[in-house]
């Protein structure tokens, strides 16, 4: 099929050095990574780490009946979970910027698929404009009346984790029961806790703004380092928020690699090091701080092959009228949304990896690992190769169940604008 022609790139959002604090994808996930595929240790953990989370916070009266009444891992349709990266620098290691109020600069849809075979995490652009429903600040007591286009990181603003939640429940017609809301320190304990996550880099990147410069090659990254890698923007690919995330799942893939194949998750000091690097910095919606409800997640998931573990971009395109947003790409968005909603087990397009990353030159000469044994598991088919849906053996393509010993049904192929990668995907970060 011939390129689609090229169209100048829109720079989303090149503003003061506040935005670029946008980043907190990498803990949000490494938080959930830690969570939810510890399997069996996360139980003794729980309850000890739970008391250390600063707070809980109510959803919507239909959001948490279902979240009270509910078993996680038997949801009708798959679990939904909302993850919230706050801006704000109260508290934090670097409090002294000044930034005025606190925004979802973050905002990623966890949906785990009713039999447990797919995960997928859908990361929404903060420069996007989308309709938000009346909202009440917790806080303030404000209200907001609704808005047919307002940017999706003022939900938290307008009221809360509570207000985000309906935002995106509003976006995509699901129901999501569960959520957090991580701060920004916690990236920094986790990558420590874990020795370095090896991170790609094709092309040097070099931003002022995060103080970030790595030559091309591999990096084992953590502590500041890590955080600047999350949080650059100026020095990935066309230095635009959706490159942003496109690199970002680099990083992210690469832990979750991490977690599942190197034996982290059976050494008890690492485990808990993590967990309460997680806990410690999330407030949670009531639904799902409950022992019985991360041990439910982590069951959920530990036989769950990185290869069905996906990293999409919800599809955008340019705002016509201001380049710095983006608005709803009206048809792939809907198939996206479709397709949570029905559970339907999804694959990626080829070289869809996004805007600021690209397929490793060692990809496929690294196995990667099943979380559920710690062994060694083929790699991903290469992008000539057709997965074949009803195959009893070899390697799981992304959407499969990835079982390996029974037939499984075919993946439904998400549209080829949709951007992102599986965890067992290797890739590497661009600069520019």
């Amino acid at each position: 099929m011939p390129d689609a022609p090229r169209r100048p790139l829109a720079r989303h959002g090149r503003l003061p050095r506040r935005r670029a604090w946008g980043t907190l994808v990498g803990f949000v996930a490494s938080g959930l990574a830690v969570l939810l595929v510890s399997g069996t240790s996360v139980a003794a953990i729980a309850g000890a780490q739970l008391a250390a989370a600063p707070d809980t916070v109510q959803l919507s009266t239909d959001d948490q009946n279902t979240a009270k009444t509910a078993d996680i891992t038997a949801i009708e349709g798959g679990a939904n979970i909302l993850l919230v990266g706050s801006d704000t620098r109260v508290g934090q290691f670097d409090s002294d910027e000044d930034v005025e109020g606190a925004r979802n600069d973050v905002t990623i849809l966890v949906h785990i698929s009713q039999d447990h075979q797919q995960l997928t995490a859908v990361s929404f652009p903060r420069d996007l404009k989308v309709p938000f429903p009346a909202c009440t600040n917790p806080e303030t007591g404000t209200t907001y009346p609704a808005v047919d286009s307002e940017l999706i990181n003022e939900a938290l603003g307008h009221g809360g984790i509570s207000c985000a939640v309906d935002t995106v429940e509003n976006l995509t017609g699901l129901n999501i029961p569960y959520a957090g809301l991580i701060t920004f320190d916690g990236v920094i304990e986790m990558s420590n806790a874990l020795g370095g996550v090896d991170v790609c880099v094709a092309k040097p990147i070099n931003d002022t703004y995060t103080g970030l410069q790595l030559a091309a090659g591999q990096h084992s990254l953590e502590g500041q380092d890590a955080l600047a890698f999350l949080r650059s923007r100026h020095g990935v690919g066309d230095g635009s928020d959706l490159a942003r995330i496109s690199s970002q799942q680099v990083f992210l893939s690469a832990l979750l690699r991490k977690v599942t194949s190197d034996g982290t998750l059976s050494n008890p000091v690492t485990l808990y090091k993590l967990a309460g690097a997680a806990l410690s910095n999330m407030t949670l919606s009531d639904g799902l701080a409950q022992t019985r409800t991360l041990v439910g997640l982590a069951s959920t998931l530990r036989g769950m092959s990185t290869a069905n573990m996906l990293f999409v971009q919800y599809p955008v395109v340019d705002d016509p009228d201001d380049t710095a947003h983006v608005l709803v790409a009206e048809e792939p968005a809907h198939a996206l949304n479709v397709a949570l909603q029905r559970d339907q087990k999804t694959s990626l397009a080829d070289s869809s990896t996004g805007r600021a990353s690209e397929e490793s030159p060692t990809a496929g000469s690294t196995p990667s690992a099943s979380p559920s044994s710690g062994a060694e598991a083929p790699a991903a088919p290469s992008p000539t190769e057709e997965p074949s849906a009803a195959s009893s053996t070899g390697p799981a393509a992304p959407g499969s169940t990835g079982s390996g010993t029974t037939s499984t049904p075919s993946a439904t192929p998400l549209p080829s604008s949709i951007s992102g990668q599986s965890a067992s995907e290797q890739t590497c970060s661009v600069g520019n």
